[in-house]
């Protein structure tokens, strides 16, 4: 069964092929095309048996400062019993193509495309392949931010099949998010959510805001202002975008055009070292 996500291409392009691409890096955005996701640019992970990882996002100086994501690739068989490293981190696993297995809490769940787990920081989680085909995942991580008297958001696993889009408000249904997570459980300090547009339509403003985006085109393509520019994606790309950066789309068709969203949600922005003196 062919997935309706996009997947990585991997390969290597013909010696014939020119250089010129939409890969553009700015200190407001960045474009990464899909056709720069190629074998050479994967990452290998410790306690990772038979998996490559394209690494989309990561905190850097003048880049994403909130998240890390990747697009995780396992072989059958492949997977980890000791993936995340760091005991802060919180992750959004979001599968694509294949089958995966995940387990935490003595229970499994067997997660196709559309799957999608939350898992707060310090769940003892672990993944793998069971399938006789490669499994392509999202892997998304943010240090967890805590609030005193606010407990961090409990495990869950669901389906993108099974949680209705919202539409937004005056867009007869053009504009809708699937989100996995309640907006006002204030315990969720990002939210992994899918945008979807039908052909015709639009962000019809330029948002500027304090989040934090990272999107990665699930299907479809379309014009997105990042900053000052319009620039065309199609599924297969991913964007970041630092806060404040001014965005805006028009999804012109001929089909429908979706992204999975990252953003930082629900708390203060932190402020500077005090002042001495």
């Amino acid at each position: 069964m062919t997935s309706p996500y996009a997947t990585p291409m991997g390969g290597l392009p013909p010696q014939t092929d020119v250089m010129t691409d939409r890969a553009v890096f700015t200190t407001a955005y960045a474009v990464i095309p899909k056709g720069v996701m190629r074998d050479i640019v994967t990452s290998a992970f410790p306690f990772w048996t038979d998996t490559r990882a394209w690494i989309l996002a990561r905190p850097l100086s003048g880049f994403a400062e909130t998240f890390a994501q990747y697009i995780m690739e396992l072989a059958p068989g492949g997977g980890s019993t000791r993936p995340e490293p760091d005991p802060t981190a919180q992750a959004v696993l979001f599968v694509v193509a294949g089958t995966l297995r995940l387990s935490f809490d003595g229970e499994a769940h067997v997660m196709g495309p559309g799957g999608y787990a939350y898992l707060p920081p310090g769940t003892g989680w672990q993944v793998t392949n069971p399938g006789d085909a490669p499994v392509t995942f999202h892997w998304i991580r943010k240090s967890y931010d805590p609030v005193p008297d606010l407990p961090a958001p409990d495990a869950f696993v669901t389906n993108e099949a099974d949680v209705p889009p919202t539409a937004m408000p005056g867009t007869d249904g053009r504009w809708s998010t699937t989100r996995f997570a309640d907006p006002g459980d204030l315990r969720h300090d990002m939210h992994v959510t899918i945008v979807n547009f039908e052909p015709g339509g639009t962000i019809p403003f330029a948002e500027t805001h304090v989040m934090e985006h990272g999107l990665y085109v699930l299907e479809g393509k379309a014009v997105y202002r990042l900053n000052s520019d319009w620039v065309e994606v199609e599924a297969g790309d991913f964007m970041w975008l630092r806060a404040f950066c001014p965005q805006a789309c028009y999804a012109g068709g001929p089909g429908r055009f979706r992204y999975l969203l990252y953003k930082d949600v629900n708390r203060h922005p932190r402020l500077g070292p005090p002042h001495v003196g």
